[in-house]
This record gives structure tokens, sequence and C-alpha cells, in this order.
């Protein structure tokens, strides 16, 4: 992945974080203030990705890679009762603490 790449990454990133409606405008303008040396078509291919797919699901499955992370299934053992199923484990929501936003320290970038 390119410097430009992770410019325009961080930019829609950034853009998503304050609610701004994701252009190449936009990302342009980020990533020149970052002093990022950036060809003038990533802007631009960053925003269609933004357009077509879900900034909040990119970032949340970021880490789930492909074939690496299969699910295994236990098969009934072969000859004789099949032990019952143990129930699944219920996950326990934790909460997090509330983060600050630039709001709340006084300062954005596009004010």
């Amino acid at each position: 992945m390119s410097v430009a790449e992770i410019g325009c990454s961080y930019a829609i990133m950034i853009l998503h974080d304050d609610g701004i409606p994701i252009t190449a405008e936009k990302i342009a303008t980020l990533v020149k203030a970052a002093n990022v040396p950036c060809e003038s078509y990533w802007p631009s291919l960053f925003a269609k990705l933004a357009e077509k797919k879900s900034i909040e699901d990119l970032i949340l499955n970021a880490g789930a890679g492909g074939g690496g992370a299969a699910v295994a299934v236990a098969a009934p053992a072969a000859g004789g009762a099949a032990p019952a199923a143990a129930a699944p484990a219920a996950e326990e929501k934790k909460e997090e603490p509330k983060e600050e936003s630039d709001d709340d320290m006084g300062f954005s970038l596009f004010d």
C-alpha cells in the first residue's frame, strides 16, 4: 500500500468520523493539508469506494481476512450416540468508555 493510499484512507476515516460527506475534493484537501504526496486519481477512486461501500462496515471488518478465519464445525462421532450439543456461550456486552470528539475539545478540521 502506497503513502497516497494510506493518506486517502485516513482522510476518508476523518471525514466519516466528523459526519462530513466524502467527496474527492475533500479527500484531496485533507491529503494536501497533511503534505502527503498523492497522484490526482487516488482521491476520486476512494470517493467512489465511499459511495458504494459503508465506511463503518469497512472499518469494523478491516481485520477480518479472507480464507484464514474459517469457522470450525464439529461433526458427530461415527457409531454410537452423539453427545448433546453444548449451548453457545452468550457474549457479554461491555460498556466502552465514551471517547471525546473534536467538538468536545473545541476544534474541528472543517470549521
